[in-house]
């Protein structure tokens, strides 16, 4: 009976049916296998919703859906393109620094496809880069900026691991910085070769740009300062990059109007975190029936017999966590993987605070990574192109990327470097 409820529960998942339902579904069956009372899912769902550091992600969403309104998506763009214009290629690396910082303030990948979409794909075809090239580079740059903070994967991740969220938001800098470089010298390099027209590097341009995005470009390093010198924690942090972004949108810029837009704002950006919470929470009753089951330890035991060093362990680890990015949301796989991994990587040596930025760096390829990754289907409704031509246009970013994971994978020192430089 049990065995015909999973099979009828698959084919329902391959079918369409909603994740957060796939995975409630398969938390109640456990549950009712081990005779455990499906009580337990709402007690884990009130635990998650009183837990502090969790208020970080709706404040951090609130403030992303504020910033993809009105100009500062064009603001960014400016800047990155009177900083980045003149060199060979300068346009791709505008559009590769544009999406990586989009997305770490506004936390979702495809909205930085669908807000800068529209802007940067026209003017990379119209500065003559070939159609194919500016399809795979707006569909792999949106997973890029998941390691910069604010990023919302990072807290949940700190959350349901235990590592520090501060420590994490260090680590990642280094990493994301390596993945956004090593496709931007891709860019310099079919610049070059295409020989694309590139402005001369105008100061007064630069300081122009300077000065309009003035505003939104220390976010980030704003929210850092504030952890790092004690003087907020990340859920106040969070907090306060609220209220300076609805000061610069409604005071400094005036485009928005807090009485005609912001209850809509709020809405849609409500709405993603109910969804958002509802996964969690599913996803959470998942995973403590899995700890109950002792699932862990049994997969510790099969991995002990089947991988015996350390680069063993990452090299499987590195093609199960893409295959789950590809399949599962960045929150539902945190929720539903990061507690059966840890154990593993605890045993093979694998730092805790390494093991994160490896956990996102999978993620973010994931998503670009045929047949099913999300980036590939977010881009194909958005540039009306069929989803096929974005294998190929993604093929070359997607190889680069991977070899960005080996390094991110097999170098520890990228990403505790910071943590260990700065200190408790």
């Amino acid at each position: 009976m049990i065995i015909a409820m999973v099979i009828v529960l698959i084919v329902c998942i391959i079918l369409g049916l909603p994740l957060f339902l796939g995975i409630l579904a398969a938390a109640m069956l456990g549950f009712l296998t081990t005779e455990v009372p499906f009580g337990v899912i709402p007690i884990e769902i009130y635990r998650l919703a009183n837990t502090p550091i969790l208020l970080a992600i709706p404040l951090f969403t609130f403030a992303g859906y504020l910033l993809a309104q009105g100009g500062t998506s064009t603001r960014l763009v400016n800047f990155s393109r009177s900083l980045f214009g003149w060199i060979p290629g300068g346009l791709g690396v505008v559009a590769l620094v544009s999406c990586a910082f989009f997305t770490a303030i506004t936390g979702a990948t495809g909205i930085t496809i669908i807000a800068l979409g529209g802007l940067l794909f026209p003017a990379l075809i119209s500065d003559n880069y070939s159609e194919d090239f500016s399809l795979g580079l707006m569909t792999t740059s949106g997973s890029l900026g998941l390691h910069f903070p604010p990023s919302l994967p990072i807290i949940l991740y700190g959350f349901i691991s235990g590592v520090s969220i501060e420590e994490l938001f260090m680590a990642g800098l280094l990493p994301g910085t390596l993945m956004v470089g090593i496709l931007c010298l891709f860019s310099v390099y079919m610049g070059r070769k295409w020989r694309i027209a590139r402005p001369p590097f105008s100061g007064h341009a630069f300081f122009s740009a300077l000065k309009g995005a003035a505003w939104e470009l220390p976010i980030p390093i704003l929210i850092l300062g504030g952890i790092y010198s004690g003087f907020c924690t990340a859920t106040e942090a969070a907090a306060l990059t609220v209220g300076y972004v609805l000061l610069i949108k409604t005071v400094v810029f005036r485009e928005l109007n807090i009485f005609r837009d912001l209850p809509e704002i709020m809405k849609e950006s409500m709405q993603m975190v109910g969804g958002i919470m509802i996964i969690l929470g599913a996803a959470l009753a998942f995973t403590n029936y899995l700890v109950d089951a002792f699932i862990p330890m049994k997969i510790l035991e099969f991995m002990e017999g089947l991988v015996e060093t350390k680069i063993g362990f990452l090299i499987a680890l590195n093609i199960f966590l893409i295959l789950v990015g590809c399949m599962m949301d960045i929150f539902s796989a945190i929720l539903v993987v990061v507690p059966l991994i840890i154990p593993l990587a605890d045993r093979f040596g694998v730092d805790p605070v390494h093991l994160g930025i490896i956990f996102l760096a999978n993620l973010a390829i994931g998503y670009n990574t045929p047949p099913v990754g999300l980036n590939l289907f977010i881009a194909s409704s958005r540039f009306d192109q069929p989803v096929v031509r974005l294998y190929k246009a993604t093929l070359p970013f997607l190889l680069l990327l991977l070899f960005t994971l080996l390094l991110i994978t097999y170098w520890p020192g990228l990403s505790l470097f910071l943590p260990r430089l700065m200190g408790p």
